[in-house]
């Protein structure tokens, strides 16, 4: 992994698999900021590992993509607003360049070196739980469901394909591991011992309802939202809000409708708007042992293809 960029008024604290946190200068950590600077990198992960090379763009593409859809939660998609991290200086529209929008006091706050993919946020109380849903069957879930009829422990009816729509969508939650660590499948009663009742039961239902409007509003223009992750936090005032990024490429699964409903295979019906590309590369040629291959020019460019096209699709409609 590169080492972070040196910015001006900020100073980095940690880095994830894709995404850099910094602090404004002065501050002593995470905690103690009153707002933070999330940068997106071109890294691109797959099976727990950072992989080489980057997406070209993939930053801006992913920052751009979460910026539209917390502008279509905040009551944008005419459903009530869901609280997010955004400082609440972010305009969350779209300009005539396709660029995020911003008044020209958060946009002084963001270097020149990582405009475009970067959101200053509030600092948040994270909480430990990674929000799935998932809408249909398919990935670790179609793999569980083949030797149990379960996914993450949830009994499903019997009889369905790869692909497959689930009769209702389903919450599977999972604890978030120490970086470098897998995350690990929890049951909804396990995340009630994590975090307590109340709140467990506030991310589960925040997640099902954020799942639905996105649902509908992909189906809209074409595209199925197969499954997809979330992450909240607690704000200083206790309310549960929106972080990360929300309902990209990397978070979720985006497939075409009108394949879907024709193919007759499941990789003609999962065309896919997001890093299957990768996965599917790499499933075929790496064992999961020792560090994974580089990935071959033409991947990278199908990924970044499959990227843009996705955000031209939602946000253009």
């Amino acid at each position: 992994m590169t080492s972070p960029l040196e910015l001006p008024g900020w100073r980095h604290v940690y880095s994830g698999k894709v995404r850099d946190l910094y602090v404004p200068d002065g501050a002593e950590d995470a905690a103690s900021a009153d707002r933070m600077l999330v940068v997106a990198s071109d890294r691109v992960s797959a099976f727990d590992h950072v992989l080489s090379p980057g997406i070209p763009g993939k930053g801006v593409l992913l920052t751009t993509l979460s910026l539209w859809w917390f502008d279509r939660l905040a009551g944008a998609d005419g459903g009530r607003s869901i609280p997010n991290h955004l400082a609440a200086s972010h305009v969350l529209t779209l300009g005539m360049d396709g660029e995020p929008n911003t008044h020209d006091d958060l946009r002084s706050l963001i270097p020149d070196e990582v405009a475009g993919r970067a959101m200053v946020v509030k600092s948040l109380d994270m909480q430990p739980i990674e929000c799935v849903v998932r809408g249909y069957l398919t990935g670790s879930g179609w793999a569980e469901y083949r030797e149990n009829a379960t996914v993450c422990g949830i009994p499903l009816p019997a009889g369905l394909n790869n692909g497959d729509r689930l009769p209702e969508p389903i919450y599977t939650p999972a604890f978030k591991a120490p970086m470098g660590e897998h995350d690990e499948n929890i049951t909804f009663e396990r995340s009630i011992e994590l975090v307590g009742a109340e709140r467990a039961t506030e991310l589960r239902d925040l997640s099902l309802e954020i799942y639905g409007r996105a649902a509908r509003t992909a189906e809209k223009r074409g595209l199925i939202l197969a499954d997809t992750k979330f992450e909240f936090g607690v704000d200083g005032e206790g309310v549960m809000t929106l972080a990360d990024e929300v309902l990209t490429s990397d978070s979720s699964r985006y497939w075409d409708a009108a394949a879907w409903a024709s193919g007759t295979t499941p990789e003609e019906r999962m065309a896919s708007f997001d890093k299957q590309i990768v996965r599917d590369w790499l499933s075929a040629n790496w064992d999961k042992q020792g560090e994974p291959p580089a990935l071959p020019d033409g991947i990278v460019e199908r990924t970044a293809e499959r990227y843009r096209e996705l955000l031209e699709r939602l946000a253009s409609a």
